[in-house]
């Protein structure tokens, strides 16, 4: 086998394979697959000769795809990018092909029909799940409108591509070179240090700033300069507009397209318009449900959001503009609780953090976590881990690439590398990527985390278990796949509240001169500050999940809402801190328009309702009560799209959630 990346016996060879192997290996295999399809579709009528094949043959075009999608957002190489690009419409022609086969949709109702009764609980909901896939790309359209659903899957795909490129590059384009020490008052010394080694790289004298995460957000929590904190403000929130750093990375269009296309599929398939379409797969039933879940949420936290902002901008004697918060925020911490997120820093090195974490997880599931040096890796700050059981036997493993670079894209999360499968005698083993952007290792090799930073590692170490834990044996339901979208956060935001308890903060820590674990009264201190600004935050996720709902919603055939008077409106209903004219928010909104939350950014929220009825009932059990652990993970972590997700939740819970808990949690209610 000439082409690695077509070598499914292993795990990725990142060091052999390389950008020109992936058309020849996307169209080996898509050949193998069609040849296959025909014999599936003209065969005999059973789970094992018609949804086995289909199973396995989306199983080996998942792995070799994997790692092309996954190198393209790290590597920050525009052959890979340019790689990627160029598989992206065959994959998609492919996968809409495939859904819009009739023969096939055939062959999996007679499936149904002459066996259903006799499919165990994970076959069917495989079948069913295929099923409504089914309808939902379009099988049943006359030809005419299966070719024009088939042609805006293809343009979706590359137009969502381009916005997240356009992002991506007009982020990396941006720096600010600083010649005056004394702007830089506030910041801490390791982001000074690496704006100086950025500056040096340049050959430029002074300091320069980028706009990386762990950057943007140390200038806006510290940066004593008002103008500072509103120049990289202002960069950030322009980021691929026209009012950044080119008119070359403009995602005007690309978002009109997007949303404009999206109504027209949804229209095809007899919607109202997307947002209908977009939660025929989620739990929440229409989009006026949605929209009142979240106005409630927001009326519930106005009156604490307000006093909030009223104490911040006493704290800081002027009104609080949008490139303040932050700031204020950090100064009130320190003034109202004696907290310093900088000194809270040096108790937590990446490498203590890391064990911690996987001490809790041990703790909680029976599960072991080792270093595996042997694996090959794309980068020398990536590590691979294997899961073990408790008696040593394999579970999976996932890499993790934890620390901001140019190129590398923006955010946290996790991806499935390999999803588990375990079909005749052959199992395989589950295995993710987890993917963070904190402050790189200094000169010294050492990173230290905020607490937020602790707080989104435990979140997508929560997906990741979500991931590794199923025991579903059907890819296609194994794991994150097929659970309804507003449930799939669950699982970490879940494991967020963790990162809230004294035992587990103690064991994720050891101060960089001391070694001395968190202090119980350092934490006190955080844990009193915790629900600082909280009812401000919430309100500005209802915003954001408002926009996202109205706007695809209120987008039809006939008629699309200007997007930024769209947001407009909604910051007038919801917000308290208003943002400047120039403010292009959505331009880079990668969560809505080339992301999987479109119509479904409310699922942060919907989830942390029940993630907060769940933890609650740990805490009434014991936040580490083995029983309760217990039917965590076998009710939600183990059973993947396999069940009704509001059954599975009460099977774990006894009952459905409620709202207060999250009210309770996040201090907005008594």
């Amino acid at each position: 086998m000439s082409n690695p990346l077509l070598d499914t016996t292993s795990l990725p060879r990142f060091a052999d394979i390389h950008p020109d192997q992936v058309i020849p290996a996307i169209t080996e295999v898509l050949d193998q697959n069609r040849s296959l399809l025909a014999d599936v579709v003209d065969g005999t009528s059973d789970f094992d000769s018609v949804v086995v094949p289909l199973e396995e043959m989306e199983h080996r075009l998942s792995r070799i795809w994997s790692p092309v999608g996954h190198l393209q957002s790290v590597l920050g190489c525009e052959e890979w990018r340019a790689a990627y690009e160029a598989a992206l419409p065959i994959l998609t022609e492919y996968g809409t092909d495939l859904a819009q086969n009739e023969k096939l949709h055939q062959a999996y109702a007679r499936v149904l029909e002459i066996a259903g009764d006799r499919l165990n609980e994970s076959q069917r909901s495989t079948v069913d799940h295929a099923l409504r896939d089914f309808h939902l790309s379009g099988v049943d359209l006359e030809p005419e409108h299966k070719a024009r659903y088939k042609a805006i899957m293809q343009e979706l795909a590359t137009t969502s591509s381009a916005f997240a490129n356009n992002v991506q590059d007009s982020t990396d384009a941006w720096s600010q070179h600083i010649g005056d020490d004394a702007e830089l008052d506030g910041l801490p010394p390791h982001v000074v240090a690496r704006a100086a080694r950025e500056a040096a790289d340049r050959d430029l004298d002074g300091w320069l700033l980028t706009l990386d995460f762990p950057t943007y957000l140390a200038v806006m929590s510290y940066a004593d300069n008002r103008q500072l904190r509103e120049s990289l403000y202002r960069a950030w929130t322009t980021r691929a507009s026209d009012q950044g750093v080119s008119d070359t990375f403009d995602n005007t269009e690309n978002m009109q397209r997007i949303v404009s296309l999206r109504a027209e599929a949804a229209s095809l398939l007899g919607f109202e318009n997307y947002a209908e379409y977009s939660l025929a797969k989620k739990m929440a039933e229409t989009p006026t449900q949605v929209i009142e879940f979240l106005r409630d949420l927001a009326s519930a936290s106005r009156d604490h959001a307000n006093e909030e902002l009223a104490e911040l901008s006493r704290l800081a004697g002027y009104p609080i503009q949008a490139w303040d918060f932050i700031y204020w925020l950090e100064k009130l911490k320190q003034s109202k609780y004696d907290l310093s997120n900088e000194a809270l820093r040096q108790y937590f090195p990446v490498d203590r953090v890391i064990p911690g974490l996987f001490e809790l997880a041990s703790r909680l599931y029976g599960i072991r976590l080792a270093t595996r040096d042997s694996i090959d890796v794309w980068h020398e700050d990536v590590l691979f881990f294997e899961v073990q059981s408790a008696d040593g036997a394999s579970l999976g493993g996932f890499y993790t690439d934890l620390f901001a670079r140019s190129g590398k894209r923006a955010g946290a999360w996790i991806d499935e590398c390999v999803t588990r499968k375990h079909i005749g005698e052959e199992l395989v083993l589950p295995v993710g990527y987890l993917v963070c952007n904190f402050t790189p290792r200094n000169e010294q090799g050492q990173s230290w985390l905020t607490h937020d930073e602790i707080v989104t590692l435990f979140h997508e170490f929560g997906h990741m278990l979500h991931h590794l834990l199923t025991r579903i044996d059907y890819p296609s339901i194994s794991g994150i796949n097929g659970v309804p979208w507003d449930a799939v956060e669950l699982p970490s935001q879940f494991m967020e509240n963790f990162a809230w308890s004294y035992e587990v903060l103690s064991s994720c820590s050891a101060h960089s001169d001391s070694g001395e674990p968190l202090p119980r009264e350092l934490f006190d201190r955080l844990d009193a500050a915790r629900h600082a600004g909280a009812a401000l935050g919430m309100l500005r996720q209802v915003e954001l999940a408002l926009f996202d709902l109205r706007l695809h919603t209120e987008t039809t055939t006939e008629s699309q809402p200007d997007v930024l008077a769209l947001l407009d409106d909604v910051r007038d209903e919801i917000a308290l801190i208003q943002h400047p004219e120039y403010n292009r928010m959505p331009h880079a909104f990668g969560h809505i328009f080339a992301g999987g939350y479109a119509a479904g950014y409310y699922s942060y929220k919907w989830a942390e309702v029940l993630a907060a009825d769940a933890f609650a009932a740990f805490e009434e059990a014991g936040i580490f009560d083995a029983v309760t652990a217990t039917r965590f993970r076998r009710e939600i972590l183990e059973v993947g799209g396999s069940r009704d997700f509001m059954q599975a939740y009460v099977a774990f819970r006894g009952r459905e959630p409620t709202i207060e808990a999250l009210l309770r949690q996040t201090g907005i209610a008594a």
